[in-house]
C-alpha cells in the first residue's frame, strides 16, 4: 500500500511556511505523494452538497503544488482533484506543464467534472454538460502535449497552427487520474485514467466503485496503453493496519488521508503518528 496526504493546498497549508513544513514532513516520513483539492468558489451560504463553509481557503493548485515542489525532491504531486469543466484546456495545460517541469516530472494530475452547481453557475459554465467537456477539454490537453503539430476539433474547443512549450517532463505526458463514483465517473476512468481516485470512502463504498470500475472496463474496454488502473481513495475513517488491510485486499493501492486540523503542529503530529503507526 501506497500512502499521499491529502490538503497541501488547504486550511493552514494556504501559509507557505506551514506547507513547506507538512510537505517535506510527509516526504521523510514515507508518503508517496502530496495532493490538493479545489474550489474556485464555494457557495455563500452554504448549503449541501456543498462540502466547506464559504470561510474555507483554498490555494490554487498549480501555485500550491509548484511552490512545494521547490521544497521537496522525490515526493508526487497531485491534483485530486481539479474541476476540468470550469477551466480553460489550454491555459490549464501550460500551468499544469510548467508544474511538471519545476518539479522533474513528479506531476498527478486528477480531473473530475464537479458536482456544486452555484459554483458553476458563477463562472458562467454551463452545469449540464460538465462530463461531455470535460473530456472534449482532457483530448485538447492531450493534443498539446503530445503532438508535434496540436491541433484539436471538439464540440467545446478547437484549435490548430499553435504550440505550446515546455512540453510536460514525463512522456508521453503526466498520469491522468479521474475522479469520481457516478457510473459515468468510472467509465471515463475506465476508458481515460491511468488511475481513479475516490473521495471520503469506506471500505464498503470503495470495493462497491472498484466492482463498478471492473463491469465499465467489461463493458466498455479499456485502451491496452493505459496499463493497469491504479486505484486511490481517501478513506472517510480512522485507519489502523486491519482496515488498511481490508481496504488493499478491496484493491486500492494508495491511501490519501485527510484529517483537517486547524494549526500546522497538529498536521505534523498526524503525519508522523500515520507514519510510525502504517508505513514504518
Amino acid at each position: 500500500m501506497k500512502f499521499g496526504l491529502f490538503g497541501i493546498n488547504m486550511g493552514p497549508c494556504v501559509d507557505p511556511d506551514a506547507a513547506r513544513r507538512v510537505a517535506q514532513e510527509a516526504e521523510a516520513c514515507g508518503f508517496d505523494s502530496l495532493w490538493t483539492g479545489e474550489h474556485v468558489v464555494l457557495p455563500d451560504p452554504q448549503a449541501p452538497p456543498s462540502p466547506a463553509s464559504p470561510e474555507t481557503p483554498f490555494l490554487d493548485p498549480a501555485v500550491s503544488l509548484a511552490y512545494v515542489a521547490a521544497h521537496t525532491k522525490k515526493v508526487l504531486l497531485g491534483t485530486g482533484i481539479i474541476i476540468l469543466p470550469q477551466r480553460n484546456p489550454l491555459v490549464l495545460a501550460k500551468e499544469l506543464a510548467s508544474v511538471d517541469v519545476v518539479s522533474n516530472g513528479r506531476l498527478l494530475f486528477g480531473l473530475g467534472v464537479g458536482y456544486l452547481k452555484p459554483e458553476f453557475d458563477a463562472l458562467g459554465i454551463p452545469f449540464e454538460d460538465k462530463g461531455k467537456r470535460a473530456m472534449d477539454y482532457l483530448a485538447a490537453m492531450l493534443a498539446v502535449w503530445t503532438q508535434d503539430k496540436p491541433a484539436h476539433a471538439g464540440p467545446f474547443t478547437s484549435f490548430s497552427g499553435i504550440q505550446a512549450n515546455p512540453r510536460p517532463r514525463q512522456r508521453p505526458h503526466p498520469p491522468i487520474v479521474v475522479g469520481g463514483h457516478t457510473p459515468p465517473a468510472l467509465r471515463r476512468a475506465v476508458q481515460h485514467g491511468n488511475g481513479w481516485y475516490g473521495y471520503a470512502m469506506d471500505v464498503d463504498s470503495a470495493t462497491a466503485c472498484i466492482r463498478g470500475l471492473r463491469q465499465a472496463e467489461s463493458r466498455h474496454g479499456r485502451p491496452a496503453d493505459l496499463g493497469k488502473l491504479e486505484i486511490s481513495v481517501t478513506p472517510r475513517v480512522r485507519l489502523d493496519r486491519d482496515t488498511v488491510k481490508r481496504f488493499a485486499d478491496a484493491g486500492v493501492d494508495r491511501l490519501i488521508p485527510y484529517r483537517p486540523r486547524p494549526t500546522v503542529d497538529e498536521i505534523l503530529r498526524d503525519v508522523r503518528k500515520l507514519a510510525e503507526e502504517l508505513i514504518a
